[in-house]
């Protein structure tokens, strides 16, 4: 007696345009829902997101908590009386947050290529372009999850917001153009790598310059020249100029609207540039 044995085999369908070229888009969206799963089965990298900005939130403004408002209007803030330093920072500090998120996102990649996972991915018909969008729009999205709990955080220290819906809506969409131009960069720049080290030594190579020199954490107007010159062109200056304007000002003028101008250009810029550069230069060995 024989016993048959019949082989199953599985295609796999990928969509096709009429020109025969094959379509990215399913590739994208996959890939994109992947990032979004890893990020929220990974509770480290949650709690990471969540405690660093409110760590800046908490050392930052319990260290000038004990400094009157009269001082900080005066030789400090250079904002309108009352304003207190934790409304004052609140807005830096999640413009510096989804500056730095970027960071998660190249490692990621690191680990994708460590793995074999990129390997996979681009002997298919998946481009390098598809994947280094993926990555950078799951590490912006990926950076959102602090605001909530930062606005929570701040509320519960008294510090309290303004702005309507649609300055609300402005602002939001600032940061996350914050977040997706800064990921764009740091994923070109170690789009090469499969360095463990790489995307960290990186991270703090840039980010702490612009972080200082951006109005984030104190006026510029109180810089030297040299990093006031920094801060006229740094978009995390630009961020939480925009985020100051709305959360503790409640305001939403033209100027405001130019700032989110220069954000979706720099968004812009990095995105088309970093998706030249990970076209050529990405791999996994």
């Amino acid at each position: 007696m024989t016993t048959a044995n019949p082989t199953v085999t599985l295609r796999a369908t990928v969509p096709v345009r009429a020109d025969g070229r094959v379509g990215q888009f399913s590739q994208f969206s996959g890939l994109y829902a992947r990032e979004l799963l890893k990020t929220f089965r990974n509770p480290w990298v949650i709690v990471i997101t969540l405690v660093q900005p409110f760590m800046w939130l908490a050392f930052f403004g319990g260290m000038l908590s004990q400094v009157s408002s009269a001082q900080l209007d005066e030789f400090l803030l250079h904002a309108p009386a009352g304003t207190s330093y934790l409304s004052f920072l609140l807005p830096g500090v999640l413009s510096t947050g989804m500056m730095s998120i970027g960071m998660f996102g190249a490692m990621s990649t690191i680990q994708d290529k460590r793995f074999g996972f990129m390997k996979r991915i681009l002997i298919t018909p998946t481009s390098k372009a598809t994947v280094y969008l993926t990555k950078a729009l799951g590490s912006a999205t990926r950076g959102l999850v602090q605001i909530p709990v930062m606005i929570a955080a701040a509320t519960a220290f008294g510090v309290t917001l303004h702005g309507s819906p649609l300055a609300w809506a402005a602002w939001i969409l600032g940061l996350v153009l914050l977040g997706l131009g800064f990921s764009a960069l740091f994923l070109a720049i170690t789009s090469s790598s499969t360095d463990w080290q790489t995307p960290g030594v990186i991270s703090n190579f840039i980010t702490m310059p612009l972080m200082f020199a951006s109005g984030a954490m104190f006026p510029a107007s109180i810089y030297p020249p040299w990093m006031r010159a920094i801060a006229d062109v740094n978009p995390v200056g630009f961020s939480a100029q925009l985020s100051r304007s709305v959360l503790t000002y409640g305001q939403f003028t033209g100027t405001d609207l130019t700032y989110l101008g220069y954000l979706g250009l720099f968004a812009l810029v990095m995105i088309l540039a970093g998706t030249a550069l990970a076209s050529r230069y990405l791999k996994v060995e």
